[in-house]
Order: C-alpha cells, then structure tokens, then sequence
C-alpha cells in the first residue's frame, strides 16, 4: 500500500506518493500563483482527485493521505490558520479533502510538525525520541518532539518560537511576528540590515549598492561571501539570536538533537559551530554536552516527507 502526502506552502504546492518504506514513487509541484482562499482549498482537492485517479502503481491502491501546511492545524475542528494565505484564519480543509478522498483516512498537520516528523522518519532525526526541528525562513517555528510525540500544546500552537523573548526592553516592532523571528528569521535578517544601513551613515559598503526597502537576506549572505564588514556584523548578531534560541530549547526540553532547516539553513549552515559555540554559554551546561547540533538532512522537502509519516501512522 502506498500513502500520498502534500505539503502546502506560501507560494507552491507539492504532492508526492511515498511506498512504506519511504521511496517516493511520484512527485509534482504546483505554484499557487495568484490563489487565495477556497482557491487554494480547491487545487489542494484537484491534486488529490489527481493522484487518486492516477494508476501509478498497479495493482496498489493509496492507503492514506497526510497533509502538511504553513501555519497552524486545529486537530479538534480540522481547521486551518495559515497566515500567509489570504481566507484561511479557519479554513475547513479536513472536511473539504474528506468529501473527495473516498473513505481514505486524512490527517493534517503543521509545517513545523512534519518537519520533525520527516527528519524523524528519514533525516538526521532517524532514532531520537526527543528532537527540535528549528525552522528558520521567511518566519521561524520549532517542531519539538517530546517521548516520541510531537508537543502540540493546548490549543496546537506550540513551537511557536518565533515570539521567543531575547532582550528587553519591549517595541512595538516585535507585536507582528516576536522578538526572535523580528531578528533573525530569513525576512528578519533582511530587516536588520537596514536597520544597520539607518544608523551608519558612514558605512560605503556593498549592501549600499541596493535601495534599502530593496534588501533580502540573500543580499547579506552575499556580501558576507565578500567579507563586507556590515554583513559580518549582522551575521555575528543573528548568530547571538541563534545560539541563545538553541540554549532556551536545550535547557527547556533536554533534546538528543535539534535540527537547524528551513531556508536559511540552506547559506546559514556554516554558522553551526559558532551557534553551539554561543549556545553553551547561556543553556544547562550537562544537557548543552550532550545534544547534537546539526543541519536538517531532508532541505525542501522535509515538509512532504513529514506529510508521508503523518499518512503511514494514520492507515
């Protein structure tokens, strides 16, 4: 029996069928384009009529489907909160998909769940029973695997470190996305940068080559690659911000392993000694000796591996 997982993003869908044993049998992405609202519910349908359809493996029939997406699953209600899509504060997928999934059990989960999941199931996180998954993107979430299970928290909304608190005092800057993901998430990143370029008047270098409202993190990693004195600093802050995350993570939950993915991570993996290096001076120092610091193993599709997990457990 073979599972289908689709992991939705702010920007593209994509859908794969997974054998048991974790073989992906057949894979397409879509780009969302210009959808919003139930037109993103309708192309997650389409892609799932699709491959039900589809005889991709004769003989073999799907046996369940998981879903991943960008924002926060309501495991009550079925509901979806995905901020980056315009009509889903409380989009009903669940029931949507179950309409066309003819009888075929249907689980959805958050992008930060499945990425631990899918590091758990084929990643660096093959084994581990306690395990982060630190998301650093447009935006940064943690999935956080706790005895085997992810922590999902009250009301699904754990691992929502993004609102991490990591200096005082309070601005109002911080009210839209925290203090930790204001600074150092991959829009964050850019964020500093010209909050750096407001202040140095000075400052003749690279990053001046681009209109300030102009500049992404690509920009920084870039004229870092150049040995740019503002892009260094920035990056020695954003590694402060880092390696302080990590020591919270380590101290509150005692992890075998966090795992550093996401966007970022990506150009920001060369940064990992130093990150554990900062992390040791602020976490638990017995539980800072024992985990591993690592890079994600799955890159981009970790969400749809962890979508696969979701599908095998739900059968």
């Amino acid at each position: 029996m073979s599972v289908l997982a689709l992991d939705l993003g702010g920007t593209k869908l994509a859908t794969a069928l997974f054998s048991k044993a974790g073989n992906i049998l057949a894979k397409e992405i879509v780009v969302l384009g210009n959808r919003q609202g139930k037109e993103v519910g309708a192309l997650v349908a389409d892609q799932v009529k699709k491959f039900l359809a589809a005889d991709i493996q004769p003989n073999d029939k799907i046996s369940s489907i998981g879903i991943c997406v960008p924002g926060i699953s309501r495991q009550l209600s079925g509901t979806v909160w995905a901020p980056n899509i315009s009509g889903w504060e409380d989009y009903p997928l669940l029931e949507e998909i179950k309409k066309i999934s003819a009888g075929i059990p249907v689980l959805i989960d958050s992008d930060r769940a499945c990425y631990m999941l899918g590091e758990k199931w084929q990643g660096n996180a093959q084994g581990c029973e306690n395990a982060i998954f630190l998301a650093v993107g447009t935006g940064i979430g943690a999935g956080i695997l706790v005895n085997g299970a992810i922590m999902r928290g009250a009301q699904d909304i754990a691992g929502a470190i993004g609102w991490m608190a990591l200096q005082a005092p309070f601005e109002e800057k911080y009210i839209a996305c925290g203090c930790f993901e204001h600074y150092a998430s991959g829009e964050g990143i850019a964020k500093l940068a010209r909050e750096f370029l407001e202040k140095d008047i000075g400052y003749s270098g690279i990053l001046k080559s681009a209109p300030i409202g102009e500049i992404r993190a690509h920009h920084i990693f870039s004229a870092y690659d150049q040995n740019d004195s503002m892009a260094v600093a920035i990056f020695r802050q954003c590694i402060v911000y880092w390696g302080m995350a990590v020591a919270n993570l380590v101290s509150l939950f005692n992890p075998e392993k966090i795992l550093l993915g996401g966007g970022v991570f990506g150009p920001a993996t060369r940064f990992i000694p130093d990150i554990q290096k900062e992390a040791a001076k602020w976490a638990q120092p017995i539980s800072m000796q024992m985990v591993s610091l690592q890079a994600a193993a799955l890159g981009p599709d970790a969400g749809l591996f962890g979508a696969g997990y979701l599908a095998l457990q739900n059968r």
